[in-house]
């Protein structure tokens, strides 16, 4: 007697994966132009463009060179930029107090932008790591991070910001009830539509250091962030600190880092279904781009990969340092 075997299946998954065409057809999850947030490091001086050696093919620029850098992005169809300050030693002092200078790098950076390219959205960091002599995001007091002091200092920094140009503030700080005074002083100064983009969730993480290379931060820092920023070990506190940031009037929530982070990516959009963001932060993006360079990875395939994995984790954009390549593959592509 001969055995029965069963019909092969009716569905074949691979049909489609067939051809370029039909996987396009049935694609879940695109990267699109409008996704990008070019993180951008100014600092002071004139004509400067600095390479940062930990973070290859990233420069540190002058107001004058990052302004003609922003054209160039705008032109590749990038419409938001972050701007983060590198500051010297001599800028770094215990009360921080250059932070909110309405001219120190930052917030020339953000008139500059605004004043060439009106239609450029600009983000802001707030933060004191980058003036703070002892590199924390708050003021040290008896080896202390201390809470309030910091937000009053913040405010400020928020302030002078908005009155820069910025559309939306950054509060990347981890401070408990940051958001909150933030939003009340920004009504109360008539600043009504900038928007804030808090970094609700931000870990205490070992992909930073790169970027504390690229703001100067590394040499500064006295101890670590473990008392502020999150326990990589935990999740559902994630949800917490979103909860509440929006609640203070919080209008988009980020996730940092981010390709470690994808599930708190995907636990926020769900839970929330505001805006949310990821930081694919500098040790991210340092592997990625060290690995191409030396031949070990198709830099431009994982570059993609990596950024539509938050697509597919929920994000609505990402802060990314491969913007300007991605926006000219995409182009490429078109």
């Amino acid at each position: 007697m001969q055995p029965v075997h069963a019909p092969f299946p009716a569905t074949r998954l691979r049909r489609t994966r067939a051809n370029a065409g039909i996987r396009a057809l049935v694609r879940e999850n695109d990267l699109q132009l409008g996704d990008l947030i070019w993180p951008v490091f100014v600092r002071e001086g004139d004509g400067v463009e600095e390479p940062i050696p930990s973070m290859p093919g990233v420069m540190r620029r002058s107001v004058d060179t990052l302004v003609a850098a922003v054209r160039e992005a705008a032109e590749l169809g990038i419409g938001t930029v972050c701007v983060f300050p590198y500051t010297g030693p001599e800028d770094r002092t215990e009360d921080c107090a250059r932070a909110w200078d309405p001219q120190n790098a930052t917030n020339r950076a953000i008139a500059a932008i605004k004043e060439a390219m009106p239609q450029m959205v600009v983000m802001t960091d707030v933060a004191l790591d980058t003036y703070n002599i002892n590199g924390h995001d708050g003021f040290v007091e008896d080896g202390i991070i201390v809470n309030d002091r910091t937000v009053e200092a913040l405010v400020k920094m928020a302030l002078a910001q908005a009155d820069a140009g910025a559309d939306i503030i950054g509060p990347s700080d981890m401070m408990d009830g940051r958001i909150g005074a933030i939003r009340d002083a920004l009504e109360q100064a008539g600043h009504h539509d900038v928007m804030i983009l808090s970094y609700a969730a931000k870990y205490a993480s070992a992909f930073y250091g790169p970027f504390r290379d690229a703001v100067g931060a590394s040499s500064a820092l006295t101890g670590d962030k473990k008392t502020y920023q999150m326990d990589p070990a935990n999740s559902d506190e994630a949800l917490r600190l979103v909860a509440r940031d929006l609640s203070e009037g919080a209008d988009m929530v980020m996730v940092k880092p981010g390709m470690p982070y994808l599930d708190i990516c995907r636990r926020v959009k769900d839970a929330f279904g505001a805006p949310t963001f990821a930081y694919q932060v500098s040790g991210e993006y340092s592997m990625i781009r060290g690995a191409a360079d030396q031949g070990w990875i198709d830099g431009e395939r994982a570059m993609m990969e990596s950024l539509l994995a938050f697509k597919r984790a929920g994000c609505d954009g990402v802060l990314t340092y491969f913007a300007p390549d991605v926006a000219r593959l995409l182009a490429k592509s078109a």
